[in-house]
C-alpha cells in the first residue's frame, strides 16, 4: 500500500497517522501549545524550509487541527482548533515515552504545566 492511501483505511492509527505521522507536524503542533502562531516564529525556533512549513500548515489546517486568522494585511496567525487542542494527551504522551526511553540518561527535557490559560 502506498502511504498516501493510508488516510483510506478502515483504522483509526492509520487514519490519524495520514495526518500527523511526519518528522515535523507533531513538532509544529508542540510549538503552537508553547505560543508559537506566526508562520515565521515556527520556521526559526524548527529550522524548517518555507516550503515545507508551508505544506505541513496547509495540512493542518485543511484538516482543522489548526485556524488560519489574519492579524494584518496579508499575514496569518495559525491558531488551535479545538480538535487541535485534543492533541495535547498524544503529545504529553510522546513526551513522557520519549522521556522513559530516550532520555539518555539526561533527564526530563521539558515541563509541561497546565496553567488553565486559553492558547488561541
Amino acid at each position: 500500500m502506498k502511504w498516501e492511501k493510508v488516510g483510506e483505511m478502515n483504522c483509526p492509527v492509520a487514519r490519524t497517522l495520514a495526518i500527523i505521522g511526519d518528522r515535523w507536524t507533531m513538532l509544529i503542533v508542540r510549538n503552537a501549545f508553547l505560543g508559537t502562531k506566526r508562520f515565521a516564529d515556527f520556521q526559526s525556533q524548527l529550522g524548517m524550509t518555507k516550503h515545507l512549513l508551508s505544506g505541513r500548515l496547509k495540512r493542518l489546517v485543511d484538516a482543522g487541527i489548526f485556524k488560519k486568522e489574519e492579524y494584518q494585511q496579508g499575514r496569518y496567525e495559525y491558531k488551535l482548533t479545538t480538535k487541535g487542542k485534543s492533541l495535547y494527551p498524544v503529545l504529553l504522551a510522546m513526551t513522557a515515552w520519549g522521556d522513559d526511553w530516550l532520555d539518555a540518561g539526561k533527564g526530563a527535557s521539558l515541563l509541561y504545566v497546565d496553567k488553565k490559560e486559553d492558547i488561541t
